[in-house]
């Protein structure tokens, strides 16, 4: 038996009288001195499959045919078979978006529905978003890419991530720099929005820019709330005048001091409410909530340290309470995202800020978030900077202004290409010396992959997004002016992901890269990854950066392609997931200290984008061992999560097993909530202990995606 493998990735079974019809119709077209004979055409055939393999992909063939006839001097007829196999080449590539679109209208494209798990896909403004996106992967599939990118995106050698959105001259995602736009003033819309004169006004500011920046990017923003804390005290110093002013002589300094701290906490309270509920109720132009995260710092430098930590506290209230649902129960927010900085007067030490980290831990214990970043270990990472991850958890490089100071906000990514490491491993079948070839064959291929989302934004202008270019959130550059000095010399980065460190040294060594003999193996390669980045960085003046970070639908679709492509490989393709970047496979029996311990190692090589997670089990009654996991974190590792392994309900707070119903659907036993994004539900079929992620199929059968982190 031989398969063939389709420019799709499609596998199909080998038809011999396919080559015998594609040949009898260039014998046809030319004249008969030109022709071969039956015995020719059959012996081309006998000659392929002679080869013995068991797999073949489709232009393999069609290059043996071509050179075959060449051999046989029948040069007009291989002309004519060229021209052939280009005329289908155009059909395949004509216009292939109708049936995509019209499944998503009609509800049953699961594959692009289930895409990004932040956007719901049944919202005719997010319809109107993923159309738009098919039209654009179809243009960038069949114009705007290279046909060899296009090709290694299929057969799943690599990911173009957001070809959704390439069409565009718009890019992934940035750290937005609130500051300049809170204090200088920004325009939207037209309109000048001048600098706030109180807490609450710069609240709803803040929300306003955050959603006028989604609507003009694909990826995550995130904004440093130390920027808030002068507008706090603004408002305390007003409320002091205009107290003074009214009751100076009437009544004592206690007495005055009490009102205006009742009404600063009332603005407090007010102004986190609006950030939190404005960003859940907002909808940007592509149908979903602004994908954007909270950078909590106490920054013993900020002069406003003592009013941001009143505000940093506020924050973490709040979203322990959560948001009440339709049904007016409080649930957990999907967005902010929120990350809280430890460093030596929060660590859990006896600082003055502990009170806020436990309050932070009871927030992770009941809600998830926040994540968690060593100060410590990132000063030790990044010439002594602490700065947030962009929205998609991938970082920025060090980079100094024209004054030699370091800046971070106002810079972003220009985009993503992922490669598919397992897939390398599989077919070098443990030959090192051909693995390490291919890996610098896909190397190249993803370089050249970003190089196209680099040239795709050269010369664009700032006026195809000004609250992005000429008004503050990266820079503040004329109308009519090009964004190009954005994109060379370090100010923005671009980022090379990877998927399956623990697969690919599995095929290679037979261990996982947590044994020492995998571990070295995984070493190496990881170094070379990082080395390629850096090489690039080098030649091209351009900031390339290795990004091992949550990854999503991308874990499943390499291990789809190719189980499809290779068959069934025991514990590689059986599972139905890659693991993510250099992650301990969730099936590993390993406590939370060795696992921190493991993966900062790769964290500090994969300095483009690096989280960690554990898993705790019912986190919401182990407050304990959450502190002491905290203060691990900032010893010994830069970015860190908790996952919790217990069944939560969000609708009404059930800790309990999450059971299956008659009708094959996901339900909670107390309240009957079906919907799955207000569950945490263990996944007990293979082991993943985390979040899930699914659809119930129509024919009796759980369709499961999780995932898998």
């Amino acid at each position: 038996m031989m398969y063939v493998i389709k420019r799709d990735g499609r596998i199909v079974d080998y038809d011999r009288n396919k080559i015998l019809l594609a040949i009898r119709k260039a014998n046809h077209v030319v004249g008969k001195d030109e022709a071969v004979s039956e015995e020719v055409i059959e012996q081309i055939i006998a000659g392929i499959e002679a080869l013995g393999k068991s797999r073949m992909q489709v232009e393999e063939i069609q290059d043996i045919i071509e050179q075959k006839l060449m051999e046989e001097g029948k040069f007009v007829l291989a002309k004519t078979y060229i021209i052939y196999r280009y005329t289908r080449d155009l059909v395949r590539k004509a216009n292939t978006t109708d049936e995509s679109i019209m499944s998503l209208i009609q509800q049953n494209n699961k594959d692009v529905m289930e895409e990004n798990s932040n956007k719901n896909a049944y919202i005719a403004s997010t319809q109107r978003d993923l159309i738009a996106g098919e039209v654009s992967k179809d243009l960038t599939k069949r114009i705007l890419l290279p046909e060899q990118i296009s090709k290694a995106h299929e057969e799943g050698v690599l990911h173009f991530h957001d070809a959704d959105y390439f069409i565009q001259p718009i890019f992934n995602c940035c750290l937005i720099n609130i500051g300049d736009m809170l204090d200088n003033g920004t325009v939207m819309n037209g309109k000048l929005i001048e600098s706030p004169k109180s807490f609450q006004v710069a609240c709803t500011v803040m929300t306003q820019i955050i959603a006028a920046v989604a609507s003009s990017q694909y990826g995550g923003q995130s904004v440093d709330v130390r920027h808030l804390g002068k507008y706090l005290r603004i408002s305390r110093e007003k409320y002091e005048k205009r107290y003074q002013e009214k009751f100076g002589g009437t009544m004592s300094e206690e007495e005055i001091t009490a009102l205006v701290d009742e009404r600063v906490t009332d603005e407090l309270r007010s102004g986190v409410q609006t950030i939190q509920y404005q960003i859940n109720t907002l909808m940007t132009t592509n149908g979903q909530s602004p994908f954007v995260t909270l950078f909590l710092n106490l920054d013993k430098k900020d002069p406003y340290i003592k009013e941001n930590a009143i505000i940093i506290e506020e924050i973490l209230r709040q979203r322990l309470e959560g948001i009440k649902n339709e049904k007016g129960v409080y649930v957990t927010p999907a967005f902010p995202k929120l990350i809280y900085v430890l460093d030596e007067h929060n660590c859990l030490r006896g600082g003055e800020y502990d009170y806020i980290t436990k309050l932070a831990v009871r927030c992770s214990a009941k809600r998830m978030y926040p994540d968690y970043i060593s100060a410590k270990k990132m000063r030790e990472n990044y010439e002594g900077n602490v700065f947030s991850c962009m929205g998609c958890r991938s970082f920025l490089t060090p980079w100094k202004d024209e004054n030699g100071e370091y800046k971070f906000e106002g810079r972003f990514n220009q985009g993503v290409v992922s490669l598919n490491l397992p897939q390398i491993g599989i077919l070098a079948k443990g030959d090192e010396e051909y693995f390490w070839q291919l890996l610098e064959e896909r190397l190249a291929l993803c370089f050249e992959a970003l190089m196209c989302r680099h040239r795709a934004l050269e010369g664009t202008l700032s006026d195809v997004s000004p609250v992005h270019w000429q008004y503050g959130a990266i820079a503040r550059l004329k109308k009519g002016e090009k964004i190009d000095k954005l994109l060379h010399g370090g100010y923005s980065t671009i980022s090379l992901g990877y998927i399956g460190l623990y697969e690919v040294t599995k095929l290679m060594t037979g261990v996982s890269h947590t044994e020492p003999e995998g571990k070295e193996f995984a070493m190496r390669l990881m170094k070379r990854l990082r080395k390629a980045t850096d090489t690039w960085k080098e030649t091209t003046g351009i900031h390339f950066g290795l990004y091992g970070t949550p990854a999503e639908s991308l874990c499943y679709r390499f291990a789809n392609i190719d189980k499809k492509r290779f068959g069934e490989i025991k514990d590689i393709t059986d599972k139905g997931y890659y693991t993510n970047s250099y992650h301990v496979d969730v099936r590993e029996k390993i406590d939370a200290f060795s696992k921190f311990d493991f993966e900062a190692e790769f964290q500090v090589i994969s300095s483009g984008g690096a989280i960690s997670y554990v898993e705790i089990p019912n986190m919401r009654h182990n407050l304990e061992a959450l502190e002491e996991l905290v203060r691990y974190i900032y010893d010994n590792i830069q970015y860190a999560e908790f996952n919790t392994k217990s069944d939560y309900c969000h609708v009404c707070g059930y800790d309990g097993e999450i059971t299956i119903n008659e009708a094959l659907e996901w339900e909670c036993p107390q309240c009957g909530n079906k919907d799955h994004s207000k569950m945490n539900v263990t996944r007990r079929t293979c082991g993943y202990l985390g979040e899930n992620f699914w659809n119930v199929g129509k024919t009796k059968e759980i369709n499961s995606r999780v995932l898998h982190i």
